[in-house]
This record gives C-alpha cells, structure tokens and sequence, in this order.
C-alpha cells in the first residue's frame, strides 16, 4: 500500500489540532500514536518518514512482527488494544507504553513479567476505563479505577501515566463529550486520592479526536485518518 499521503494527512491533522486548541484557549502538547494495525511494516517506515516517533498496534503477535521488520527505526511502540495476561511477557523490552491495564491481575501479570524479563526496568501504563460501560469493549468500570491505580503505584516495574478509554462509535457529539470528560475527570479524583503526577489521557481516534482535544486529551491513536483504510480488517 502506498502511503503517499501521509505527510498531507498528518499536516492536515496537527492543524486541526491547532484549531481546536486555539478556539479554546488550550495549551496542553497533544501526542499523536499512528495506529498501524491492519497496515504492513511499510506503515511503520512511513510514520517515521514523516517525524511521527509513536505507533500503536491492538494485537501483541502483529507488532512483534512489525518490530522485527523495523527494528532499525527509533519507533516508541503502544499496545493499544487489549493485553491478555499470558501475553505480558511479550512486553519487557518491546513496548514503550501499555494503554490497556484493566484489573488487578493484569497489573499483577506485568509487574511479574517485567520483573522476569527485565529486571530493573519500567514501562509506562495507562488503566483503560470504559466510561461509556459498553458491554463489548475491554476496561475497568470507574468506580474499580482506585484500586487497581492503587496496585499499580505499588508495583516497582510499572509507571501509571494517566488513563486511557474509547468512545461509543457514534456522531452524537454529547455522547462522545460525556464519555471523554467523564475520564478526564476520572483521572482528577485518582490523581488527587493516590497522589500521582500522571497526567496522560489516551482518548481521542480518526472519528472523534477533535471533540477529545476540546476534552482535554494528550495523546490521539489515529489510524485512518492518517494512513488510509486498513489492508486488514
């Protein structure tokens, strides 16, 4: 797949960006992670190409295999998508950030993981809220976001850095702003309660990030917006 456009795109997207944070008087750096599932390891290459240094995958097995590719590349890699718990031992040493802790057991399986593979180091995690409390989407409900924050903090190899969540896919604009400042406000009463600096908040896709930066979003995972349709569904 050619990605010709996408130094068009991504110029495209930071002036937006820009809009939206002049419009409303925000000053906050907005990250941008290229979500490269579905695409080849060329995706990759082309996010670097073009100044991008972030990319995230859903899929453990398919950013291995990118990262294999592209191991030459100074790329910082996101798991995006759910973790599965025998899955954290494919972390140490290959991702950058996890986006998707969701319960005590997953916090206590990467701790372990780290502990095994890389001893000494850390990773910088998200805990994904579903604040929508849609039934089909992975994250923990917000009234668990204290205990399993609190675990986290415990745990030496781990670095809360905030929160992550997806939106309901939908164009009504209430539904999308309540889901984006219910975290944003989610990650105030933690920050307060537990006493920790993070202030990540992961939220914000191809469809919605606009409405997420008006939110308070730092970090976009955008996708086709930015590389086109996926070559895999």
């Amino acid at each position: 797949m050619d990605f010709g456009n996408l130094s068009e795109n991504l110029a495209r997207v930071l002036e937006q960006i820009a809009d939206v944070q002049a419009r409303e008087g925000l000053k906050e750096d907005v990250k941008i992670v290229a979500v490269t599932k579905g695409h080849s390891s060329a995706a990759v290459s082309a996010a670097h190409a073009v100044g991008i240094q972030d990319v995230g995958e859903n899929r453990v097995q398919e950013a291995l295999g990118k990262q294999d590719v592209t191991a030459s590349l100074p790329m910082r890699w996101h798991l995006i998508g759910h973790l599965q718990k025998n899955k954290a031992k494919f972390v140490p040493g290959r991702f950058h950030a996890v986006h998707s802790l969701d319960s005590v057991r997953l916090a206590h399986a990467l701790q372990l993981a780290m502990e095994n593979r890389a001893a000494g180091t850390t990773v910088d995690v998200l805990v994904q809220v579903n604040v929508a409390k849609e039934s089909q989407k992975s994250g923990c409900e917000p009234e668990e976001l204290g205990e399993i924050a609190g675990r986290i903090l415990e745990s030496p190899a781990l670095r809360l850095r905030g929160l992550m969540t997806m939106a309901p896919f939908t164009e009504d604009e209430r539904i999308l702003r309540r889901t984006f400042s219910g975290t944003r406000e989610a990650l105030d009463r933690c920050a307060t309660e537990l006493g920790f600096a993070g202030r990540t908040l992961s939220m914000g896709m191809s469809n919605d990030f606009e409405i997420a930066v008006e939110e308070g979003s730092t970090e976009l995972r955008l996708g086709t917006v930015l590389l086109g349709e996926r070559a895999v569904q």
